[in-house]
Formats: C-alpha cells, structure tokens, sequence
C-alpha cells in the first residue's frame, strides 16, 4: 500500500510539474502576442448600432503616392484582434513587403461564418472596415485580401462568396467551406482561393464531417478539402488538371507538405491547396499554441504567412 501510494505521489507530481510548465509557456506565448499586438493602432468604427473594432499595422516607409494592398486576417473562434499579429507574423512581413494589414475583433469572439456561431453583421464589418482604412491610408482597391484561421479561415470563405467586389482573393487555414454556406454561395465574380490544412486536424476533418472536438459540442458542419477546392474550381470555371509537388521537408517534425495548383480559370483565377500531412490545427510555420495532444502538430514545414502573401501577389482586381 506504501508503494502504491509513493507511485501516485510521483505521478501526481509529475502531472502537477507537466500543468506547471504548460502553463508557463501558455503565459509566455500570451506575453508575446500582446508585445505584438502594442505596435499596432486602435481603431473603432460603428456598424449599425454596434461599435466595431480592429487592429491596424502600416509601415513606416510605404512609397508615398502608390497605393498599397490591404490585407485583412481574421482570428479563429474565440480569440482577439490581438492574437494575431504576433501568432501570424504579418507585420514583419508588410514592413519588408510595403503592405497594410488589419486585424478585425469579432463582435462575440466568433465570425457569422454560416454555421450560427454569430448572428454579427460581419460581412457589413468588413465593407466598412475596408472603406475606414481608405479613408485615412492610401489602399489599392484592386489588392484587398482576407485570410484567417479555423473560424477566420471559415469566414474568409463567406467573404469571397459575397463580398467579391471588394475581396480580390481569400486563403483559408486550418478550415474548408462550412457546409451550410455551399448552398448560400453566390459569388458575384470568379475569385481565388487557397486552402492549407492538416490531415490531423482534430477540430476541423480534412475529408469533411462535424466540427469541434469529438467529445465537445458540434461546431457544425464542413465539406472536405477536396470538395472545397472542387466547388471554387466550379466558381471559376477551370477545367484544366491540376499541377502537384511534393515540397522538400525544412524541418523534421514528422509533417510533410504537399502542394496541389489548378490554374487557367476566368480572369486569370486560380485555385491552390496546401495539404500538411500529419499537420493539426494550427498556422503553419506559427507557434505550437496548445499540446500536440490537444490541436495536433504546428508543422514548420511550410511558413504560411509568406506562402499566403505570395499567393496574393499574384491577384488582382480585373
């Protein structure tokens, strides 16, 4: 009995230790997303009778006289404005690149992304969002994206379906179409996409299925990857096959990326898709913000900020 309690003890303390320490890199991990995020200027701006808010990043040697792109990224559910700039690495892309990026703040920490997570006007958010920073920044209306993770990413798929007039391209991590929004979808122009997804995701099922941790509360429903890419390939009228590479491995995480680009579409459109074999939910390249365990691998195998902003500078307004 002696023994068994001297074995639980240990375990017990080796638990506690293991709590302890996750705990400290979760504080370390929030003390450099806020350190991030300080640089960046407040803003407010009404909505209908709400007051809505965002994080704004414009780097201090822009080329005066040339309009700049704009790139708005979206935080997953249940997360901040604040998160993003230091989870993502953006602003040290936009100040090498010469690009402006917002971060938006939804109304009740989730994006009415058509799964009933939110009933916020989102998509009128980001309309006035966009109009906000023209007002005062000099935007190249033709280079406006939108990029987000899991619920973000969901609600990047919303706005290409019905805000392309002002949205010329969307990639979406970590998330494919919300199966409700298939059927909603009606957008106005041929528009492209990029998806990047982990086979291993646990919150989000690469082949489609119920979201949210198995034994949590759905989250609703997604279609799979493939499907996903196969619907905007519809969108923009692209028959050709497509081209895959196997990219060399960076790191040996136990991830490997695969890339998949079908091209040719209307007003020269394409669509692009990053499957990270043995990838969780997470941003590639980014931190590994919970346990393996929990949201599975963060592969740095693939830098997804840079990829995505790559994959943006290669659209434009017709």
């Amino acid at each position: 009995m002696r023994k068994l309690a001297i074995i639980l003890a240990i375990f017990l303390g080796i638990a506690a230790l293991g709590a302890a320490t996750l705990a400290g890199r979760a504080m370390r991990l929030r003390a450099s997303l806020r350190e991030a995020a300080a640089a960046d200027e407040k803003h407010s701006i009404m909505v209908g009778s709400l007051t809505r808010n965002y994080l704004l990043h414009v780097p201090d040697d822009l080329p005066p006289g040339k309009p700049a792109p704009l790139v708005l990224v979206f935080h997953g559910g249940g997360g901040h404005d604040r998160n993003m700039p230091g989870f993502t690495h953006f602003d040290d892309l936009a100040d090498q690149e010469g690009f402006v990026v917002a971060y938006p703040d939804a109304e009740n920490r989730n994006w009415n992304d058509s799964r009933g997570v939110s009933t916020a006007d989102d998509v009128g958010f980001t309309r006035a969002l966009i109009d906000d920073v023209a007002r005062s920044h000099s935007i190249d209306p033709s280079r406006v994206y939108a990029t987000g993770i899991s619920n973000g990413g969901f609600f990047s798929n919303r706005l290409a379906c019905d805000l392309a007039d002002k949205i010329t391209a969307i990639a979406s991590v970590a998330a494919t179409m919300p199966k409700p929004l298939v059927a909603e979808c009606k957008p106005s122009r041929p528009i492209s996409v990029l998806y990047i997804q982990g086979t291993e995701d646990s919150l989000v099922p690469v082949n489609g299925g119920t979201i949210g941790f198995v034994c949590g509360r759905s989250r609703g429903e997604n279609i799979s990857l493939a499907a996903s890419a196969q619907f905007w390939r519809e969108q923009d009228h692209i028959s050709a096959a497509s081209n895959v590479k196997d990219l060399p491995d960076r790191s040996d995480d136990g991830t490997h990326v695969r890339r998949e680009i079908w091209t040719g579409g209307k007003d020269d459109t394409e669509v692009v898709v990053y499957t990270i074999e043995g990838g969780g939910h997470t941003w590639p390249g980014g931190p590994q913000y919970l346990p393996k365990l929990v949201v599975g691998k963060a592969s740095q195998n693939l830098n997804a900020t840079r990829t995505i902003w790559e994959f943006f500078q290669g659209q434009q307004l017709p």
